[in-house]
């Protein structure tokens, strides 16, 4: 099989947007305006038992598949953001929350992780089997973004996708758990464990443990935490195991539909090291690569009050192109209610499924 292709990408930050660190922090601040949407609920049951936690920004358009980084959820201003960018441009999008994510606590020991693959495909399966309409494809960020490729490269042409995007992806968790135990990225260190660890801490109060947590919690880095809970969590013999059957790059040579990339190159969360070469990409993978962009940032403007996101148009422009290309085109979305306009969504837990579970909570 041929290569496939890493290009530069047409992203040119301004001069004050040129350091990684301010494109990782500013698009979660305050300075960017949380997009004002309204999700419905769904709660999808699964074959063990568990459930998980759907959002719909609905419309009539083909679906878009979204799955969030770390400990994210659709409050995350990137989800927000985005959802709105495709929604205006006749998409449906459905934000799936990884197990226990979404202010809500899921039912089994288990939770989820980079590598946790099952659960996207049952939901794509679920998708097609139940909407009219078609589904057109995915985006993950971050870890959402290795589970997608991973998934991809693991269910090649059966894997229900149009298209699909990732954005910032950890290709080598290992390389990713190192680099952030070093320099100015401890502080996103800090920032996820301590989300990763009050999630725990919530899930298991009033209910036991299957082992001592008291190692994992107590752990100062991302591999204590993984060797200590996620790893023996989901059946992984320890943190070095988890990093190695869960990372998403050696499955990219295996990716067999049309799939784009986002990646800076100066992204904290990881070294240049980890970033793929052609060679190990499909003819399917296109991998744009910019020199400046941080974490899930790619913003532009002039000043901090003028933030734009170039990333959510180049998301846009990427479902446009393959839509273009299949022949299908999004439905115009419906122009907004007066209800619309003006209602924000508050941010509340999904409670947890009783014998009506299943049922969408409007």
């Amino acid at each position: 099989m041929s290569d496939g292709i890493v290009r530069v990408s047409a992203y040119q930050p301004p001069a004050w947007l040129r350091n990684c660190h301010v494109q990782t922090i500013l698009p979660n601040s305050p300075l960017r305006r949380r997009a004002s949407v309204i999700l419905r609920d769904e709660v999808l049951e699964l074959p063990d038992g568990d459930f998980l936690r759907l959002e719909w920004l609905d419309g009539d358009g083909p679906i878009v598949v979204m799955l969030h980084g770390l400990e994210g959820s659709s409050q995350s201003r990137y989800a927000r953001g985005v959802m709105t960018a495709l929604r205006r441009t006749g998409y449906r999008v459905v934000l799936m929350s990884f197990r226990g994510c979404g202010g809500t606590p899921n039912r089994l020991d288990r939770s989820y992780h980079a590598g946790d693959t099952g659960d996207l495909g049952y939901l794509i399966r679920h998708l097609r089997e139940t909407h009219k309409e078609p589904v057109l494809g995915a985006l993950g960020y971050s870890l959402g973004g290795n589970a997608l490729l991973k998934y991809l490269g693991e269910s090649g042409l059966d894997g229900g996708l149009s298209t699909a995007i990732a954005v910032s992806v950890p290709f080598d968790l290992q390389d990713a758990c190192a680099a952030m135990s070093i320099g100015a990225a401890r502080f996103y260190q800090r920032l996820l464990l301590g989300r990763l660890k009050a999630s725990t801490k919530r899930k298991f109060n009033g209910r036991p443990a299957p082992f001592d947590l008291r190692p994992g919690l107590a752990a100062s880095d991302f591999e204590g935490f993984d060797g200590q809970v996620t790893a023996p969590l989901h059946g992984f013999a320890d943190a070095s195991d988890y990093y190695r059957k869960s990372s998403c790059r050696p499955f990219l040579k295996r990716i067999r539909v049309p799939t784009l990339i986002v990646h800076a190159a100066d992204d904290p969360f990881m070294t240049r090291a980890a970033i793929p070469a052609a060679s190990e990409l499909s003819e399917c993978v296109t991998l744009e690569l910019s020199e400046h962009g941080g974490h899930v940032g790619f913003l532009a403007g002039r000043s901090p009050l003028n933030l734009q996101c170039w990333l959510e148009e180049r998301i846009v422009q990427h479902f446009a192109d393959t839509m273009k290309a299949s022949g299908v085109s999004a439905a115009p979305p419906s122009p907004p209610s007066a209800r619309s306009r003006s209602w924000r969504r508050k941010a509340r837990p999904v409670r947890e499924p009783g014998p009506a579970a299943g049922l969408r909570r409007d």
